[in-house]
């Protein structure tokens, strides 16, 4: 029997949990790496811990680092995976413009080190290696849609960081012959996502204005374009990519291009309401039809030095040569799947509130001691 046996960096981020997911239904023991923090960041993988059918442990966690080349080296000899999904990064293009260095460090010079420590562990002809690429490489874009020939102009840290990624991957594959790939992923959505992205912001807003916990939202450019889709579905492409029979670079995409003003319209309607936008850029305001409140508002605090407004990808080679579906999750069912976990998150939070409250009251009128 074939050894299955991976490695996922990121394993505790969106991604990385949906995949850990899809491999151990695949029958893979699945290893993932973490980092050490004073604050548990592992509720999208808690459920996951466990055995298999036999009783023997199947899902794995490592200390290490794409910024520590030997904690890399160390996991990958101990385990000696046969697939490895580099997924770990600093993710968020905002936070590139802050923090460049370190944007740098993990998400270029970091997949340098994975790519490394297989050669140096002799493991190239029996590992397979997956690299999360994005989208924002072909930032200020020069076509649109965007496919795997379509050229690279980065827009931000982060996408500069990526790209180094992206082309070292290419020359490992070249110069050493190993199985490595790209899979260029496009906005990829989902209830994990974390609460920063701008997509779990509006679902979340949309959420807490309809159960009186907020006021008003504040976002950025609404006009700004993008391909999303569903994260779980996503990672049945990354895996199809490393079974594929020669290592390729694939878009990984829906194909079908939304605003942020759409992404907003359609997870407010979710809730019940239904917004008007009035206005153009810095003055544009998302309005309650009903109630003629103002719900969303345009904030320069949420505009990036370099904006991409226009990424829009075209997964024609996925779905030829990997037999991928990338329809399988509709625009509108992903906001509704959002919509409705933030809506039970928020309600959840709003009981727990009210315990605490009457708990307090209850302490001060000396009925609990």
């Amino acid at each position: 029997m074939n050894r299955k046996v991976a490695l996922i960096t990121g394993i505790t981020g969106q991604d990385g949990s949906f995949l850990a997911e899809f491999l151990l239904e695949k029958g893979y023991e699945v290893h993932g790496t973490i980092r050490r923090s004073s604050v548990d960041y592992r509720e999208r993988i808690a459920h996951l811990e466990g055995r298999d059918n036999e009783g023997r442990p199947h899902f794995h966690l490592h200390y290490a680092d794409l910024g520590d080349s030997m904690s890399i080296l160390g996991v990958i000899g101990k385990v000696q995976p046969t697939e490895i999904y580099n997924l770990a990064a600093q993710s968020h293009v905002q936070v590139s413009f802050d923090s460049p260095e370190f944007t740098a460090d993990v998400d270029a010079v970091g997949v340098l080190r994975v790519l490394e420590a297989v050669r140096q562990l002799g493991l190239t002809d029996s590992c397979r290696i997956y690299q999360a690429s994005t989208s924002e490489l072909y930032g200020k874009v020069e076509e649109v849609p965007q496919n795997e020939n379509t050229p690279f102009h980065p827009y931000s840290p982060y996408a500069v960081a990526k790209q180094y990624g992206f082309w070292i991957v290419r020359e490992y594959r070249d110069a050493y012959n190993m199985f490595c790939c790209s899979g260029i992923l496009f906005n990829h959505e989902s209830e994990r996502r974390g609460e920063t992205f701008v997509t779990r912001k509006i679902t979340l807003a949309a959420a807490r204005i309809k159960q009186g916990k907020q006021e008003k939202l504040y976002l950025g450019n609404l006009s700004s374009l993008r391909d999303w889709g569903y994260a779980k579905d996503y990672v049945e492409c990354m895996w199809l990519i490393l079974q594929n029979d020669k290592p390729e670079d694939f878009v990984i995409a829906t194909g079908v291009q939304h605003s942020v003003r759409d992404f907003c319209y359609y997870a407010f309607k979710r809730v019940g309401i239904e917004l008007e936008f009035t206005g153009e850029g810095m003055d544009e305001k998302g309005i309650d039809k009903a109630t003629g409140k103002v719900l969303i508002e345009v904030s320069p605090d949420f505009y990036r030095p370099t904006d991409v407004v226009n990424l829009w990808g075209d997964p024609t080679k996925a779905k030829a040569e990997l037999g991928w579906n990338p329809s399988k999750t509709s625009f509108e069912e992903l906001v509704n799947l959002m919509v409705d976990s933030d809506m039970a998150k928020v309600a959840s939070e709003g009981a727990a509130e009210k315990v605490r409250t009457n708990l307090a009251e209850y302490l001060e009128k000396g009925i609990v001691k």
